[in-house]
């Protein structure tokens, strides 16, 4: 593998693209044909080393750092008001997928340097990608590097590494006898095969085509866009949008949660807990929303460049 210089990015270049698809999961349709001009990505997500060297610089604490607002939970026992962030816990044996709050727990102490919560340590975790990160902590860091978040579909166009009608960042064909990238490997959720079900360290698996990593698995990344139910249908050829964006903030909200009128993003990638019995949703056209205020241990995030670095 090559010696990573994490604050470096690649170019990608202006492009028309087929963004989503129409053979997987329903959030993913329709397929249709994306604009953009180039830009610049960087090579890796943001790890916890240079999320630190963030936190040295400006004193900043992540949403999952800060107290509470007991106005904001009318009613909710003082002991729940506790800050701390979503904890993923391998279950003993099989489960029923259908519950994952069997492998989801809130851990009160739990952020981005205590990804356990209390005891627990970033020790030989430096280069392994920050998680416990909410929207507003990697909007933060973005702005601090002079940088910012991709768009969803800069971020498809990335992965996708100038590949067109691929199911992976790698190409048509699933991982074979070679790793290829950082998701559950074993019986989902109790049993991980050595090596994975946790974070690694960045650029641990091979690049795309762009000499991205990490653009399949290890975190979930952070997009700008509010989360839509689907892709809204476009025009071919000429008519292909420009630079798109996603929904309206209003249309984010989860209708089927009416009490936790949390706006939502759109987070791309997958993760290490991506599953092929549970959640094939390590490929570039995969996308899963995110309220805004929520980190959990599988998602972070990286940054781009609004002009080309070439």
């Amino acid at each position: 593998m090559e010696t990573l210089h994490l604050t470096e990015v690649r170019s990608v270049p202006a492009q028309t693209f087929t963004m989503g698809s129409d053979d997987h999961y329903p959030e993913e349709a329709p397929a249709h044909r994306v604009g953009l001009d180039a830009f610049g990505i960087e090579v890796a997500p943001v790890t916890n080393a240079q999320f630190a060297r963030f936190v040295r610089d400006t004193g900043y604490r992540t949403v999952a750092e800060r107290p509470l607002d007991p106005a904001q939970f009318p009613g909710a026992p003082a002991e729940n008001l506790q800050p701390g962030s979503m904890v993923f816990t391998p279950t003993p044996g099989p489960v029923d997928l259908r519950h994952l709050d069997q492998w989801w727990t809130w851990v009160p102490g739990a952020h981005w340097k205590r990804p356990e919560g209390p005891g627990s340590s970033l020790v030989d975790r430096a280069d392994h990608p920050v998680a416990h990160v909410a929207f507003e902590d990697a909007q933060s860091y973005a702005r601090w590097a002079g940088r910012a978040l991709p768009t969803e579909a800069q971020w498809e166009a990335a992965a996708r590494g100038g590949l067109e009608h691929t199911e992976f960042t790698w190409g048509a064909d699933p991982e074979s006898d070679t790793a290829l990238a950082n998701y559950w490997h074993g019986d989902f959720p109790w049993r991980a095969r050595h090596g994975y079900g946790r974070t690694s360290p960045v650029g641990s698996f091979p690049a795309n085509s762009y000499g991205l990593y990490d653009m399949a698995g290890n975190v979930w990344e952070w997009t700008t866009d509010w989360y839509g139910e689907g892709h809204r249908a476009s025009g071919g050829g000429c008519c292909a949008p420009r630079n798109p964006r996603g929904a309206a903030q209003i249309d984010s909200l989860d209708a089927r949660q009416p009490q936790f009128a949390v706006p939502r993003k759109v987070i791309k990638g997958g993760s290490f807990l991506c599953a092929d019995s549970y959640c094939r949703r390590y490929r570039p056209a995969a996308r899963r929303p995110q309220m805004i205020d929520t980190g959990m241990s599988h998602i972070g995030f990286r940054c781009v460049t609004t002009t080309d670095p070439s």
